[in-house]
């Protein structure tokens, strides 16, 4: 039932949905070097935007060159890998991350994606018996870095921006008061700097400037190795941090990636697994399936669906074990059990035993109350030498008894595995 308060609001006015959540914490990281001091973060921005915007590198010659420079110690790429980041989110803004054939036209957007999402939350459950995040599929598995997921924790760990933000502001504090580590930062944010000034001063008919590319993006890259090395050195070795850190960047956006750009085909295999079992129904239909089905398990199903069904039965449904002592009696006094409770009735203990399946009782009209009590707790596997009827009675109806209980907890347990998720 949806809430009506505020509904109007929603009309009137439009969403405006963006990534600035993360641009914002993203600028937090990248504020550390606001005033050009000793970090480099900042020339990696400029650096990257200078080599995508670029009118006249090629596509591989932007490629060529970010490549170079992301894989001289990756960790360190900082500007980059946070660039991408906000770039990814915006994709998902803009549904552009679901790929559409070269002669498509765009059609997904971000409700849609959104909707999607919702509908495997929902699909996963009620197929896997598991919530989606067991299969890495829930919400955040698709929508992460937009849910402030690096921002935010759920335990007492520091989110991951966080701790990137300490490192920079460590590597800061140490370059201010270390001269070697102040001298590798200037070299990166130099080289960069160069970099940046080339590429704004390319233009289309210019010479062959390849190799004068090429130079200046080895020294940029070559300059990263240095400032390894120098961080390194800080107490601690943040390095090691910074390492895990992209680590888990680039999984979380790999995750995301596969989900959504994959959703709609796997929401509609889940979509058809649902649609196959409810076929089961039909008597004709489900012979059919199992002969045409070439798979095992997807044979089992359709084979022993009429059993499994005639196992379901709403009264032996219990949510724990602790409630199936509690729904045995119950069923027993629904059932009119005990029928028979004093051992000392010889009549009705025979008469029970004629009702006892486990009991052949062929001929027992010829025998004496006695002898088919007698006979009865051979067959059940009573020892009946040297005792009393009045015993004997006592032991059949106690096994009787407990097999009329044991018969009800076969059926929950029938019920159960009639009702749980293989």
């Amino acid at each position: 039932m949806t809430v009506n308060k505020g509904l109007l609001s929603l009309v009137e006015n439009t969403p405006n949905f963006s990534n600035q959540s993360l641009e914002n914490a993203v600028n937090e990281i990248k504020a550390i070097d606001k005033d050009d001091g000793f970090q480099f973060i900042k020339s990696q921005f400029d650096l990257d935007t200078a080599i995508r915007n670029n009118s006249v590198l090629t596509t591989t010659q932007k490629n060529d060159a970010l490549d170079t420079l992301y894989n001289a110690q990756p960790h360190l790429q900082i500007g980059r890998y946070l660039t991408d980041i906000v770039r990814h989110t915006a994709s998902i803004i803009n549904a552009t991350i679901v790929p559409v054939p070269a002669d498509e036209t765009q059609t997904e957007d971000f409700l849609g994606l959104l909707q999607n999402v919702q509908t495997v939350q929902e699909l996963i459950p009620e197929l896997y018996g598991v919530p989606a995040s067991e299969k890495q599929r829930d919400v955040n598995d698709h929508f992460g870095t937009l849910n402030n997921k690096f921002s935010n924790t759920e335990d007492s760990t520091a989110p991951l921006f966080t701790r990137l933000k300490e490192i920079m502001q460590l590597i800061d504090t140490n370059a201010r008061t270390t001269t070697v580590l102040a001298t590798a930062t200037a070299a990166v944010r130099f080289s960069n700097t160069q970099l940046v000034t080339f590429l704004n001063s390319v233009v289309a008919d210019s010479t062959d400037f390849q190799t004068t590319l090429d130079n200046r993006v080895n020294t940029a890259a070559g300059n990263m190795a240095n400032l390894q090395t120098r961080i390194s050195q800080i107490a601690g070795d943040p390095t090691t941090d910074l390492v895990a850190i992209r680590e888990a960047i680039n999984v979380q956006v790999a995750l995301e990636n596969s989900n959504l750009s994959t959703l709609e085909t796997y929401i509609e295999t889940l979509s058809d697994i649902t649609s196959y079992s409810a076929l089961a129904e039909d008597e004709t239909l489900r012979q059919l399936m199992n002969t045409v089905s070439q798979d095992t398990n997807w044979q089992n199903y359709f084979l022993n669906y009429e059993k499994e069904k005639e196992n379901l039965n709403p009264i032996y449904t219990t949510n724990t074990d602790s409630d199936k002592s509690a729904i045995i009696d119950q069923v027993l006094a629904d059932s009119g059990l005990p029928d028979v409770t004093d051992a000392t009735d010889l009549e009705a203990v025979a008469a029970k035993s004629q009702r006892d399946s486990r009991i052949d009782t062929a001929n027992y009209d010829r025998y004496t109350v006695e002898q088919q009590i007698t006979k009865s707790c051979e067959q059940l596997g009573i020892t009946t030498a040297n005792r009393t009827i009045n015993s004997l009675s006592n032991t059949l109806l106690n096994n009787m008894n407990q097999q009329d209980r044991d018969d009800i907890a076969n059926q929950l347990d029938l019920n159960e595995s009639a009702n749980t998720l293989s």
